[in-house]
């Protein structure tokens, strides 16, 4: 009967399970459909190769916010990914120190922070002192969003490492920094690379510090210090706008965004498989 009872109750937890994760698809799924239906009429190769048109005139493309994406993204990624993976391993490896507690307590605040919030403060401290907005200004605000996500998920799968290869390190000589980096980080280095790619997502998809940071450019980037177009900015000013060619270009720009995100996602996966 006991053997009876635990067989009905594994059966009805997995049910409940499935179920939860059926609930949690639906909405997904359902999202991801409706911008491929919606977008996918705009989409088209003068589309990605061209440069926006002049208000009132129809066509043109979202090249320049193709690149404008990249490279922010490629920049906060070189300024978050180093410092939020090294701040994760320190708590992990040092979380009974008193500048871990602070370093945890600060990225629990970061992480609860509104976007435009960080928006603002760069705006502040980078654009008004520059005297424009940049992409440089823009990738700051970025990184101060993703820095939070990646130290906590670094942390936590560092913490599930077992600690017998780290004892093992340790016995045959090995410095701890270079057990922690050679060894702790490498063999968490999937999940990392899994935070890693949340906060990357995350910071694609902002469009409110973009607006006060690196603002709109309808031309080609002329460099990092230069106003540089993105496709959230852009496509926040082409759904407000009342043109419904406009309304057309947004929806492809945002299944344009999506597809972005998945490609980062893929080659990091593939990164981390051949490096692992």
């Amino acid at each position: 009967m006991k053997y009876a009872q635990r067989k009905t109750a594994d059966r009805f937890v997995r049910l409940l399970c499935f179920l939860a994760m059926f609930a949690a698809i639906i909405p997904l799924v359902s999202i991801l459909l409706f911008v491929a239906r919606e977008g996918i009429r705009g989409l088209s190769w003068d589309f990605l190769t061209n440069l926006p048109k002049p208000v009132g005139e129809t066509g043109g493309g979202v090249a320049n916010a193709i690149v404008g994406t990249a490279t922010i993204v490629a920049l906060a990624c070189a300024m978050a990914v180093p410092a939020g993976v090294l701040a994760g391993a320190y708590l992990s490896e040092y979380s009974g120190s008193r500048l871990s507690r602070w370093i945890r307590f600060t990225a629990d605040v970061l992480a609860g922070v509104p976007s435009i919030v960080a928006g603002m403060f760069v705006y502040a401290i980078v654009v008004v002192p520059m005297k424009r907005q940049s992409a440089i200004a823009g990738a700051i605000a970025i990184a101060i969003l993703m820095v939070p996500t990646i130290a906590r998920t670094t942390e936590e799968l560092m913490k599930l490492v077992p600690n017998a290869l780290r004892e093992a390190a340790l016995a045959l000589g090995v410095p701890r920094w270079r057990s922690i980096l050679r060894v702790v980080v490498r063999t968490a280095l999937p999940g990392i690379a899994t935070g890693v790619m949340l906060a990357v997502a995350r910071g694609t998809g902002e469009t409110a510090p973009l607006l006060f940071t690196s603002a709109n450019n309808r031309h080609w980037p002329e460099g990092i210090d230069q106003p540089t177009s993105t496709l959230t900015v852009q496509i926040f000013q082409y759904a407000v706008a009342p043109y419904d060619d406009w309304h057309q270009q947004a929806w492809a720009a945002a299944l344009v965004l999506i597809v972005f995100v998945l490609f980062l996602n893929i080659l990091s996966r593939l990164i981390v498989r051949n490096r692992v």
